[in-house]
């Protein structure tokens, strides 16, 4: 049930992302606010988004590095919504007004080509399910000054993302060892970011298993279409205006991320 502190939350993320100015973590702002509460902070602002026109594509799995739930204190990934708007093509500039304290990790995103509504999805579904896979370059961003967050701020914060960037050469997944993939990024030449798909809830398709469970449970289940970033294969590298990442995914190729100018 929505509550009149869940749509407070939701006003001030949505002023932050708007105004550019961070504000102070919602934990210390409703310091009774469950994961629950988060989730329907961030179905307000979803709803929002769609209101507005916004047209929702996809999806994207948080925390899966096991390092990074313990930090948060979780046992489990989280979650949030793709809309078109956030999309960008390789090496299309990204407007740097869209960020807020942007970050970028590289990823295996795959598209879905069949519904995928009812729980109880296996990998073997999945990947039946699953039409190709690309590589991807999530920029993340945070509402919540200073990235100052634990698992109720950022879910809240639409798992704290931004924007997404994806390869153009698309590549089946039969056949494909993720787990193995070894992933590197860079940032003009020089390496910033190094991982492999078992970084990633010891494989991409784990992430993605455990993502088309939750949202069928909670029936909105993935349909074709829609695309799923899998989480991150390594570290987070901080993003500055002119910036320029390549990624590069083995068996599935490269990706690039550019960054407009501050002005």
């Amino acid at each position: 049930m929505m509550t009149k502190d869940h749509q407070t939350a939701a006003d001030l993320l949505w002023e932050a992302a708007r105004n550019g100015q961070p504000i102070a973590p919602l934990r210390q702002t409703f310091p009774t606010f469950s994961g629950e509460d988060a989730y329907a902070v961030q179905a307000i602002n979803t709803q929002r988004q769609l209101d507005a026109g916004a047209r929702l594509v996809g999806r994207k799995i948080g925390l899966t590095a096991r390092s990074v739930q313990q930090q948060l204190g979780v046992d489990q990934p989280d979650f949030g919504m793709l809309f078109a708007q956030m999309a960008y093509a390789d090496g299309e500039p990204i407007p740097w007004a869209v960020t807020l304290q942007p970050k970028v990790e590289a990823e295996v995103a795959l598209v879905i080509e069949r519904d995928l509504p009812e729980p109880g999805i296996t990998v073997a579904q999945l990947l039946r399910a699953t039409a190709f896979a690309l590589p991807a370059i999530e920029v993340v961003g945070s509402r919540i000054a200073d990235w100052n967050i634990r698992f109720v701020d950022t879910v809240a914060d639409n798992a704290s993302s931004s924007a997404f960037v994806l390869g153009n050469t698309p590549v089946a997944v039969q056949g494909l060892d993720l787990r193995l993939a070894g992933m590197v990024m860079e940032r003009a030449g020089e390496q910033v970011s190094l991982g492999a798909g078992a970084a990633c809830l010891g494989h991409p398709f784990n992430a993605a298993v455990w993502l088309a469970n939750t949202m069928a449970k909670l029936g909105r289940g993935l349909v074709a279409g829609d695309v799923v970033l899998t989480g991150a294969l390594g570290p987070m590298a901080v993003a500055r205006p002119g910036d320029v990442f390549d990624a590069r995914i083995n068996g599935l190729g490269s990706v690039r991320a550019v960054f407009g100018d501050k002005s």
